[in-house]
């Protein structure tokens, strides 16, 4: 019998988009009408990372790509950020489809680690709970580490986000199997205890059908870096459509 797997989708970040923006006072590139040609390309979700400094995506742009997003109702807004900052609030302002925890600090340069059990599940427990009563899915930035899964499940998290830097890292060298073999047991721990999964950093056009073909269960990418550098050169429709065409690859060899 052969198994079905739901494609998985592609959630494009713009927050690079906005950090060009901010470098003048100009309003270009919008980061809004940047959402909007990607959604028209066909992803299937955008996704921002307001941080505190708002060094990038700032509050306003939460808020119009949360109007824009209602007249795409098939795609996903996910919102992530550190929950002990400002995430909260705009949870609670907008309502998107889904939360992303990361335990980020406030002037940290990027993500770079998840959460850790039973460390951190005191304080993630009534955040998460809060989230579900407000009809907003959570997904937990996490290490691939198959222990760690379960305890994600009990504080209530609906999926992981694993993080994909050290696979990313990895990729093209001897080390890239026995990194992807991590995310591989990972993700089969993650569904094991009853979690979607998802997936974001570092992923770009050479390693993501790679990584889409051998991780089971993979809900959802979001990529942001490496996309925008892509669509400076492609355009946001073209560069959407080859991220496509990855995970069409990684779908079509999961397959066999």
């Amino acid at each position: 019998m052969t198994t079905v797997h739901p494609r998985t989708a592609l959630s494009i970040n713009v927050n690079k988009v906005a950090l060009v923006r901010n470098t003048r006072h100009l309003g270009i590139p919008s980061v809004t009408r940047a959402a909007l040609l990607c959604l028209q390309a066909g992803a299937q979700g955008i996704t921002v990372h307001p941080r505190p400094d708002a060094r990038h995506i700032r509050a306003g742009d939460v808020h119009e790509i949360a109007e824009l997003l209602k007249q795409w109702p098939q795609a996903e807004f996910n919102i992530e950020g550190n929950p002990t900052q400002n995430l909260m609030d705009f949870i609670r302002q907008v309502r998107p489809s889904q939360a992303t925890f990361v335990p980020d600090s406030e002037d940290q340069f990027t993500s770079d680690h998840g959460w850790s059990f039973p460390q951190d599940a005191d304080r993630l427990l009534p955040l998460i709970a809060e989230c579900r009563a407000l009809g907003v899915r959570v997904s937990l930035f996490m290490d691939p580490v198959p222990a760690q899964m379960a305890g994600a499940r009990a504080v209530g998290a609906d999926r992981v986000e694993l993080y994909t830097e050290p696979y990313a890292a990895a990729w093209g060298t001897p080390e890239q199997g026995a990194q992807l073999r991590r995310y591989v047991g990972a993700a089969q721990a993650a569904l094991d205890a009853g979690l979607g999964i998802n997936a974001g950093h570092d992923l770009n056009q050479d390693n993501l059908a790679d990584f889409v073909a051998a991780v089971p269960g993979l809900l959802e990418v979001s990529i942001g870096h490496a996309f925008v550098a892509d669509a400076l050169e492609l355009g946001y429709e073209d560069a959407v459509r080859a991220y496509q065409r990855c995970i069409d690859q990684g779908m079509s060899e999961r397959a066999i």
